[in-house]
């Protein structure tokens, strides 16, 4: 994926954390998503709408993109500002109780936020699963813990991150999350390539998050954790 395409809507007002467009092209490259204008998407805490907005214009499909922060109606602006209000849908929802169709989804894609709600036993199989249809991917990019450092997110990440410290956790326990089922047909995880360059992207952003987050980049940062990718793909 050429990331290139999409630095005009890479900014500071867009931008919530690393660069998400730089985490989302490492999984497409990985594991493209074959899709035509038939199929849904579910953007899973989409932030902003900067992923649902890469997500239609490489696949072609039509995405819902749902953040419990972000209003439908604020996304809604920016999506008709951006010319794919009729391809992407806001959608304001707690990813726990989500309102939609049983086997609706193609794919699901979930990019620096599956971690702030899916940390439990039980979760994608009891929430995600459903709403997946036979044959679908679920791609998954998300902060986390380098296997080195798995169970010890709060002694090295509390300084940083204070009480959300336990949601950070490695590839391999993360694979134990997303567990098995009989639907499911692989589960893959790894620690990504695009670390750095997403951190610097957002490093170098005006915003007081960020300022707070270089304090920390080379003595917690850096050294503990990782992009954690997490590839799910259904049987058909």
């Amino acid at each position: 994926m050429n990331i290139s395409n999409y630095n005009e809507y890479i900014t500071a007002e867009t931008l919530m954390g690393p660069n998400c467009v730089r985490i989302l092209g490492e999984l497409f490259d990985k594991y493209p998503l074959q899709l035509t204008s038939d199929d849904l998407v579910l953007d899973l805490g989409c932030g902003t709408g900067l992923t649902s907005l890469v997500i239609a214009k490489e696949t072609g499909a039509k995405v819902y993109a749902n953040d419990l922060w972000i209003s439908a109606e604020e996304n809604g602006k920016r999506f008709a500002e951006w010319g794919i209000n009729g391809q992407v849908t806001p959608v304001c929802e707690d990813a726990n109780n989500l309102h939609f169709n049983e086997r609706q989804f193609s794919a699901l894609v979930s990019i620096d936020s599956y971690h702030y709600f899916a940390g439990e036993q039980g979760f994608f199989r009891g929430k995600i699963l459903p709403l997946m249809k036979d044959g679908g991917v679920v791609l998954i990019g998300i902060p986390g813990l380098k296997d080195e450092y798995s169970g010890r997110s709060e002694e090295l990440l509390s300084d940083w991150l204070g009480k959300e410290s336990y949601m950070f956790k490695s590839p391999k326990l993360w694979k134990e999350l997303i567990g098995s089922h009989d639907r499911i047909d692989s589960v893959v995880t790894w620690e990504m390539a695009c670390f750095e360059e997403a951190w610097n992207d957002w490093l170098a952003v005006d915003n007081e998050y960020a300022h707070i987050d270089r304090q920390y980049f080379e003595t917690i940062i850096k050294p503990y954790t990782c992009f954690v990718g997490i590839y799910v793909k259904l049987k058909g």
